[in-house]
């Protein structure tokens, strides 16, 4: 009897507990998780709530701010579930995005509720005749639209986003437009979009857009799973390709991150948007025009022993 009883409440608990829902099963594809994530952030950050918690930061915060010596030329910290602002650097400051404009694009294409599973080809007028960047995935290149979403979201391939953009309904002026009435839905006063992809420096946006930004993007499974696979291989002319994720942290162990993706063109500098969880709360942060190869990976870890340092540092309640 004592271990019947035992065996029930056992059972009970797991299914309190629930299982992990598979992010990728939507795609018919089994995704493998590397290590396990915590609860999802749900929350939407609106202009009003974004406001009032700017107002409401803790003085303590405030005090530690100061020590934190960020290289990036604007910068934002929030915490997502409340909406307090824990560091700013000139919030308001309008400048290139790059390849952060690939969050936009991804949700514009999700929005669309397309066939996933559709083959969808690269073309001349995907090639990069701005920038004259270099891609792996030759004119004529086939894959599914899946695999184009997760290259732009994960390796930041340029010709996968302009390939999406050209098979949307009414062509790549058609989804420039979506991605435009997606940033004034959104409430994000200080973003423009002028194409799919970030090469052209008339993609701009603030860190305050930028963090309501990351927060919608968060809502959508899919780029959460491909902005944060480390790696996949994949079949291009035949052959079988591995691509890696732009941003190094999404492998380190002592990081927890929900969402990721960096951007690079000589106007914006090195940026980089993550949504990840430090002393298990969601924290956005939005790092614009960095310098030098690591600087926005020396940054992150600065906010990131910072966040952690306030918090042991407050002292608990009662």
């Amino acid at each position: 009897m004592k271990n019947a009883l035992l065996t029930l409440l056992a059972a009970a608990i797991v299914g309190a507990g629930g299982t992990p829902t598979d992010v990728g099963a939507a795609t018919g594809k089994k995704t493998v998780a590397t290590k396990k994530k915590p609860p999802r952030v749900v929350v939407q950050i609106t202009s009003k709530k974004l406001a009032r918690a700017k107002s409401a930061h803790h003085s303590a915060s405030l005090d530690d701010a100061r020590h934190l010596a960020l290289r990036s030329s604007a910068a934002l910290v929030l915490d997502q579930a409340t909406g307090e602002v824990l560091f700013e650097k000139n919030p308001g400051a309008v400048l290139p995005i790059a390849s952060i404009t690939k969050l936009m694009t991804a949700m514009v294409v999700l929005d669309a509720k397309p066939d996933l599973t559709e083959t969808l080809s690269i073309g001349e007028e995907d090639i990069d005749i701005l920038k004259g960047t270099r891609s792996r995935l030759k004119v004529g290149t086939h894959l599914a639209r899946e695999e184009m979403l997760r290259l732009a979201l994960m390796s930041s391939e340029n010709r996968a986003a302009a390939a999406l953009s050209r098979h949307y309904s009414g062509g790549r002026e058609a989804f420039v437009a979506a991605m435009n009435q997606k940033a004034q839905a959104l409430g994000l006063t200080d973003t423009r979009f002028q194409d799919p992809t970030g090469l052209t420096a008339a993609n701009v946006s603030s860190p305050r857009d930028l963090a309501k930004m990351v927060d919608a993007a968060h809502q959508y499974p899919l780029i959460r799973e491909f902005s944060t696979t480390s790696e996949g291989e994949f079949s291009i002319a035949g052959r079988s390709q591995q691509f890696h994720n732009t941003n190094t942290l999404v492998k380190n162990p002592t990081w927890e991150i929900g969402l990721s993706k960096t951007g690079y063109i000589s106007e914006a500098g090195k940026c980089l948007v993550m949504q990840a969880w430090l002393n298990n709360k969601p924290i956005i942060i939005v790092l614009l025009d960095s310098w030098g190869k690591m600087t926005r990976i020396g940054d992150a870890n600065r906010i990131k022993r910072w966040v952690e340092s306030v918090s042991l540092a407050r002292p608990s309640a009662g």
